[in-house]
């Protein structure tokens, strides 16, 4: 299957280590590349280690893409990006995971870090060799909901976030 968690809301990078989780649970091997977050340390990364080597996350992202203090240039960002799809095309071989997240993928793609050739390539050659694909991230395109097998809307009603309190541990990050 084709998962996509899409939106405004919080919660699409969390609801893909929830599936993560539950196919780990069936004995199977996830892989989840993470293309916009930078090199800090987050819960998940912590998590990782005690599930290793049924689960793993690579950070190929270099932060948040022109927000905040990000100085990076653009084009290092987008050449991030693109190493992110390439890392997850070879690891669909390389490492046959059962389940394989590309986290905030559909922010890079937004953002045009990427292009739509770059997912529909991956997805085309996937799609056949792993069991299921998450895609995360926000404002995804119509083509490729269209294309999904199962797309949920994470929609913020309220955050701490629009009250000016930044975000905490085990919960955003």
């Amino acid at each position: 299957m084709l998962i996509i968690f899409t939106g405004n809301g919080k919660g699409k990078t969390t609801a893909s280590l929830g599936q993560a989780l539950r196919t780990i649970g069936d004995g199977k091997k996830v892989l989840m590349v993470q293309f916009i977050k930078g090199p800090w340390k987050s819960g998940e990364d912590t998590s990782q280690e005690k599930l290793w080597p049924e689960f793993r996350i690579v950070k190929k992202g270099l932060g948040f893409v022109g927000i905040g203090d990000d100085r990076i240039p653009f084009e290092d960002h987008a050449k991030a990006a693109h190493e992110a799809m390439d890392y997850a095309l070879r690891m669909v071989t390389q490492e046959k995971p059962d389940m394989i997240i590309l986290d905030e993928a559909i922010n890079a793609l937004d953002l045009k870090l990427i292009e739509e050739s770059d997912v529909n390539y991956f997805l085309e050659y996937a799609r056949s060799r792993v069991e299921n694909i998450i895609l995360t991230g926000r404002n995804c395109p119509e083509w490729l909901i269209e294309t999904a097998d199962l797309v949920t809307e994470m929609k913020e009603i309220k955050h701490p976030f629009a009250r000016g309190v930044r975000g905490s541990k085990g919960v955003e990050f």
